[in-house]
């Protein structure tokens, strides 16, 4: 088998993939579509440092046109079910960045097509791949720490200060209109990951809107908790967005034992296990090792290393890497929580169930729910992402995004 030919849609986001990618020796990357054209000459820049030829494209469609096996989804977030399914069924596999779809329609849509296709999906959900996360994985299958009990995730990023260059003062931008828990896989990904539980109901909460987001264009909760039962009764406390402090940090307990790594990304893992019996055990604090050196060198602690090559090596054959994928049943188990969780904030909090969509009568139950807060997606059914506010009736003034894009193009912070 030849390389295997890897199309990048979105260079913002995608740069990075292009790197991994440009160094697989499976891999070649044959094009690159973005609208913004600074990227797109970025994009030249590194492909003739590095000797190769990229055809570059400013229009999907003929990007679409193009010689591809692959594509890495690298777009705007809440678009990648809808070019994925395109290119699915156009014959491409998929590597899609975070998130999978916008709302549980696409998500019925998108499971089906990679069925209909046979055609391999991938969900490049990094977090899931750090030195730790992984590790965490790898122990609760041996068994380590008994049974899932109760878990926590936090991705605390205070974006406050890049707001401008990730947004660039446009009112419309996803970000911009997302809700307070749209954005929840780099905090429950990795508890579902490692332990392989599907979520089935959600209970969703958030913050006041604060001054320090809304003006700079995002009206939605300034940062948003899910609270998620798993199938076999476990917890899951699930936190995201913007608080003040970056912080990541996971935390599993067990009935014999628990796992946490350190906050702020030091890579250290905490493990305590007991021996047989209760209240009696042993600590062990490390660095876990990499499963491939090649991840030290890679964005986002390794976890941009691993969600490129396993990629590739399962469309090679490999089985082992096939294993270690996120399927496209586990990437929206990662997903619905988020958007249904907005559902239950917008109804004081209630519990609702999440859809197992591995099975077609639930799939038959959403297969025309639109509900989001991204209006081109939702139709009917579409609520901003503001409706739990107390400024809910409030429209943020155009003042707010010419002053963001003032900023983004004078490369000024938040």
């Amino acid at each position: 088998m030849g390389k295997i030919k890897i199309g990048v849609f979105g260079a913002g986001r995608g740069k990075t993939m292009i790197h991994e990618m440009l160094n697989n020796p499976d891999a070649e990357v044959v094009a690159i579509c973005d609208k913004y054209q600074p990227l797109l000459d970025e994009c030249r820049e590194i492909a003739d440092a590095k000797g190769v030829k990229i055809a570059l494209y400013s229009n999907f469609e003929d990007f679409f046109q193009h010689d591809m096996d692959a594509v890495v989804m690298a777009n705007y977030a809440h678009e990648h079910a809808k070019f994925g399914i395109r290119l699915l069924k156009s014959g491409r596999h998929i590597l899609s960045e975070v998130l999978t779809c916008a709302n549980l329609k696409e998500a019925v849509e998108l499971i089906e097509t990679v069925e209909e296709t046979g055609k391999l999906y991938s969900y490049a959900e990094n977090y899931c791949f750090f030195n730790t996360t992984y590790e965490m994985r790898r122990r609760y299958k041996a068994g380590d720490i008994g049974e899932l009990m109760q878990a926590e995730g936090e991705y605390i990023h205070d974006c406050s200060g890049i707001w401008p260059q990730i947004t660039y003062g446009e009112r419309d931008h996803w970000r911009n209109r997302m809700s307070s828990v749209f954005y929840c896989t780099h905090s429950l990904g990795p508890i579902l990951n490692a332990t392989g539980l599907r979520p089935i109901y959600v209970n969703g909460f958030e913050t006041p809107n604060m001054p320090f987001m809304r003006n700079l264009g995002w009206g939605a909760g300034s940062a948003g908790t899910l609270m998620v039962t798993l199938e076999n009764g476990a917890i899951v406390k699930s936190i995201d967005m913007c608080l003040k402090g970056h912080s990541i940090n996971y935390r599993m307990w067990g009935d014999t034992g628990m796992m946490e790594t350190d906050h702020y990304e030091s890579g250290t893992l905490h493990v305590y296990r007991e021996h047989g019996q209760n209240d009696r055990g042993d600590w062990e604090k490390y660095v876990p090792k990499f499963t491939n050196e090649a991840a030290n060198n890679s964005g986002h602690w390794g976890g941009d290393f691993f969600t490129s090559w396993y990629f590739v090596r399962a469309l090679m054959g490999d089985t082992e890497a096939k294993d270690n994928i996120i399927d496209v049943y586990s990437a929206v188990d990662m997903c619905l929580p988020g958007i249904l969780g907005y559902r239950s904030i917008l109804e004081d909090n209630r519990r609702f169930a999440i859809p197992n969509l591995r099975n077609k009568a639930e799939r038959d139950a959403v297969r025309g729910d639109t509900f989001c807060t991204f209006e081109e997606s939702a139709g009917d059914m579409f609520v901003p992402n503001n409706a739990a506010q107390a400024n809910r009736n409030e429209r943020i003034p155009d003042s707010v995004y010419d002053e963001v894009r003032r900023r983004w193009e004078n490369g000024e912070p938040g």
